[in-house]
């Protein structure tokens, strides 16, 4: 695995003061992500990034950063008194809404596909409050050219805690008409997570239709409420 990985090293450069577009040309992720990711970084301009775009420039780009972690902060107060403490059935719910809206809903096929690894933990969590075994889980994921397989695979096996035995072949999107700046809004793939039944019968067919029904109970439920 390397040393370190593309994340940590977007980190490290923007604790050490340099820019967006400095980052972004030294690990090839877009603006968009770093932003997404550092957002709530300290960032202090070192002299490399004064001496690209000068000190007043420098200086009001530091203080904007600096609103925004202070609104950020204000927000994120609220925001936990507000969700309070999560219980069973708060996940139950939440994992209803993201199967909702990312799972599989044909074929019988219990999956949900996503790149943002804080999903695909929620739906692990999810499903073992359903009583789905980690073993029953396969992930596969899909890449662009320029994805590191091997440090691909790596991250999410860290992240879900699912072997790397338990990962299917990768696909590699080689497709010409994608362009570089899309593949490299996602350095780690998107993951495709699937869950089998393997011999316990209750987690086939008749998991993903008890799924299906349960958010059809659920919109009605919501609509009866609303309208």
């Amino acid at each position: 695995m390397h040393a370190l990985s593309i994340r940590e090293k977007a980190l490290a450069l923007r604790k050490g003061g340099f820019s967006y577009t400095y980052i972004s040309s030294k690990t090839g992720l877009s603006k968009g992500t770093l932003s997404g990711w550092l957002t709530e970084t300290p960032y202090t301009p070192n002299k490399e990034t004064i001496a690209a775009f000068g000190k007043a420039r420098a200086a009001a780009s530091a203080r904007r950063a600096e609103l925004r972690q202070e609104s950020i902060r204000a927000i994120r107060k609220v925001a936990i008194k507000d969700i309070g403490k999560i219980n069973k059935r708060d996940l139950f719910v939440f994992g209803l809404g993201l199967y909702m809206g990312e799972g599989c809903k044909t074929n019988s096929q219990i999956r949900v596909i996503n790149s943002d690894v804080r999903i695909i933990q929620a739906t692990i969590a999810w499903f073992k409050i359903l009583g789905v075994k980690r073993g029953q889980i396969k992930l596969r994921l899909y890449l662009y050219p320029d994805n590191d397989v091997m440090q691909s695979l790596q991250f999410w096996s860290k992240a879900t805690s699912i072997p790397l035995s338990q990962f299917q072949k990768c696909q590699i999107d080689r497709r010409t008409d994608k362009k570089a700046k899309m593949r490299r809004k996602l350095p780690f793939g998107t993951v495709q997570l699937t869950v089998q039944s393997k011999g316990r019968k209750e987690y086939g067919v008749l998991f993903f239709r008890k799924i299906q029904l349960w958010n059809e109970v659920l919109l009605s439920e919501i609509k009866a409420g609303v309208v």
